[in-house]
């Protein structure tokens, strides 16, 4: 057994020709959402079991309940802030060197996703060598509802999406269940929850040879189940026409003038969410598309500092999930306030860069 702290626990399965290093996250009562601690106690473990020739491959999983892990602990950002931590900026520093670890693990790192998976969930999910879900999956990376923008990683990975599918993601929020995440190519396989003791059991048992990732792939294959089809692909032609447009308004007067009434129905949820946020996610994304996942992560960094020196990220978490009244104040209140020089203040680099 390894050390472990309350929310989260490290083990180590015995297996042939090396064992397999197991994550579980154990906060259940809020949603295994991540602190600073949580956060910290993974990344020396994974750095601990990179180094360990013992150890072949790493997999991460929730315990029972309704999350595998539903976003990092912004509300004790929220009340750090009140404070007047000086330290806020270290929680996200330490937050996305882990997501970028995760990235470049050199061993497999296979995240099981069991229910929801959102925010700082996805960021120490979606960077791994093997993604598998429930059917319980509910994906979305909600930031722009609360001020901010998707971060973890995520402006690298939604850029990438086919037909624009992460710019809709990013800047709407919405949540998509299982076929929806494989088809925009979030997930790469389904697995039925209770399956998931011996798939654990079968990657241990397995001798890894040559190509670990390779047989790890034909272990995981022998449990996976085809998935149903994706709604959200019925709407892949009319997302990557709207979402292609490069502004924020040119997307929302797109939307508004398909005759899908679905589309106005995005477009109304996009006229709620921070007009700094917007915008900010969208020239995010477009940049991200030209940068390799470490610059993407830098990047972020910066975005994430300047955030949290503005007004509507913490507005955003009071609305939402301080005083739940629903009814941001947004600063600027309208897209037409926030200017390119508004934004092109989030990606100034930083006296202290992320490193």
């Amino acid at each position: 057994m390894m050390q472990n702290i309350s929310e989260i626990a490290f083990e180590e399965v015995s297996g042939r020709d090396g064992n397999l290093g197991l994550i579980t996250l154990t906060r259940q009562q809020v949603l295994n959402a991540l602190n600073q601690k949580m956060i910290n106690a993974l990344d020396q473990q994974l750095a601990e079991w990179e180094m360990a020739n013992h150890i072949k491959a790493v997999v991460i999983r929730a315990a029972e309940g309704r999350a595998f892990c539903a976003g990092g602990d912004v509300r004790s950002v929220y009340e750090r802030k009140l404070e007047n931590d000086p330290k806020l900026t270290e929680f996200f520093r330490d937050e996305y060197r882990l997501n970028r670890r995760i990235h470049n693990y050199p061993k497999p790192y296979i995240a099981l996703i069991n229910g929801i998976a959102m925010g700082g969930g996805v960021g120490i999910s979606v960077h791994a060598s093997h993604r598998i879900a429930t059917d319980r999956l509910l994906f979305a990376m909600p930031e722009t509802g609360i001020g901010f923008y998707p971060d973890v990683g995520t402006t690298y990975v939604l850029s990438r999406l086919p037909h624009k599918i992460g710019y809709y993601l990013g800047l709407s929020g919405a949540r998509i269940s299982l076929s929806d995440c494989a088809a925009a190519g979030l997930i790469d396989y389904f697995v039925k929850a209770e399956q998931f003791p011996e798939l654990i059991y079968a990657l241990a048992d397995t001798p890894f040879e040559n190509d670990e990732r390779a047989t790890v792939t034909q272990v995981i294959k022998k449990f996976s189940v085809p998935m149903e089809n994706s709604t959200l692909l019925h709407q892949s032609e009319i997302i990557e026409k709207c979402f292609s447009e490069k502004t924020v308004e040119k997307i929302i007067h797109a939307l508004n003038h398909h005759s899908n009434s679905w589309c106005k129905e995005v477009a109304t949820q996009l006229e709620t969410k921070s007009p700094t946020s917007l915008k900010v996610t969208l020239h995010a994304l477009q940049k991200a598309a030209e940068l390799d996942f470490n610059e993407a992560i830098q990047m972020e960094f910066r975005l994430t500092s300047h955030f949290l020196e503005g007004n509507d990220f913490f507005e955003g978490i009071r609305a939402v999930l301080v005083d739940k009244d629903q009814s941001p104040h947004w600063q600027p209140a309208t897209l037409a306030e926030v200017t390119t020089t508004i934004v092109k203040k989030y990606f100034v680099p930083l006296e202290m860069e992320l490193i």
